[in-house]
């Protein structure tokens, strides 16, 4: 790596110490002992009520009516979570819950190698359950068996965690995706991956953002993946909306992306359409957090000096 190279990192990683330190500093985040890992203030939370709003006209002006909403708590079955398949693909980014399940001999085992400072994780056993990785993922399984004519589309709102410490709040490893999710023929996929892309630039702009839409893809784990991520950019699968949250120091931050599954889910999950074949999907999620920390970012931390069409 060159000396440019290594400064142009030390800078951004200063921009983003700097901006994480100004967050905080306002009282928007709360930290923790955990890098990526925070609480959110009463006004970060209207931030995200306010683009809430925008996201909830937007899917109700491209849909023309309003989606059936489902909302998931933060864990679903790891059985479900299996047939998603993300373990394969992204195993470092994955939760999963453990719990105790011993008797009284195990819990006073435990106490003692805690009280000696040791590891006492290995008394834990799964719990069954996974941490959710995408807002959409604990929605497929209910979907199982033969849509009806015209195929599904939901509105799913949740957290998210990702296994992504780091000191850039844009990377949190708790975070909220609000998605609209179609499933139906290949057609109706496409389509709708390829609207909500204007869509979406349309609700960031409203926001006071600039962003551009770029063809991307998911950070796929280990050398296979590098196949998968390379297959996934050559055939436009993945697009991405991104605001450039410190300058020219990186290509921009993604807050909103735009994704078509084709069957993947249709044929993990057996979800058929009408005419019996493998249903395809695709979805737009819009991630809070990350639109908030665009808008903190473009328009500065008092909301008192934002625009008045947005400083509701």
């Amino acid at each position: 790596m060159t000396l440019s190279a290594h400064t142009e990192i030390s800078e951004l990683d200063s921009a983003r110490t700097l901006f994480r330190d100004e967050l905080i500093g306002a009282g928007l985040l709360v930290p923790s002992s955990v890098e990526g890992l925070y609480g959110r203030s009463g006004e970060f939370e209207d931030i995200i009520d306010i683009i809430d709003e925008h996201v909830k006209a937007a899917g109700e002006a491209e849909h023309g009516r309003k989606a059936p909403r489902f909302r998931f708590p933060p864990v679903f079955p790891r059985e479900a979570f299996e047939r998603t398949d993300y373990i394969a693909s992204f195993p470092n980014l994955t939760g999963a819950i453990n719990t105790f399940d011993g008797d009284n001999k195990a819990h006073a085992a435990l106490l003692a190698e805690r009280s000696d400072g040791k590891d006492w994780d290995h008394f834990l056993e799964s719990a069954g359950t996974m941490l959710v990785s995408a807002a959409c993922h604990p929605a497929y399984s209910m979907l199982t068996g033969t849509l009806p004519e015209g195929g599904k589309l939901l509105d799913i709102y949740g957290y998210c965690f990702r296994h992504e410490p780091a000191v850039d709040p844009a990377r949190m490893q708790a975070f909220r995706m609000h998605e609209y999710v179609r499933i139906g023929t290949p057609d109706d996929a496409v389509a709708h991956r390829e609207r909500w892309v204007e869509r979406g630039l349309q609700v960031l702009a409203d926001l006071g953002l600039e962003a551009e839409a770029v063809i991307a893809n998911d950070p796929f784990f280990g050398r296979a993946g590098r196949m998968l991520a390379a297959n996934q950019r050559n055939e436009n699968l993945k697009t991405e909306l991104v605001v450039k949250l410190y300058g020219d120091l990186d290509d921009g931050t993604a807050v909103v992306s735009c994704n078509c599954h084709r069957d993947h889910f249709g044929h993990t999950f057996a979800i058929d359409t009408a005419d019996g074949r493998p249903a395809h999907s695709a979805c737009v999620g819009f991630g809070m957090e990350r639109i908030a920390l665009a808008m903190l970012r473009t328009h500065g931390l008092d909301r008192r000096k934002w625009p008045s069409a947005i400083a509701v």
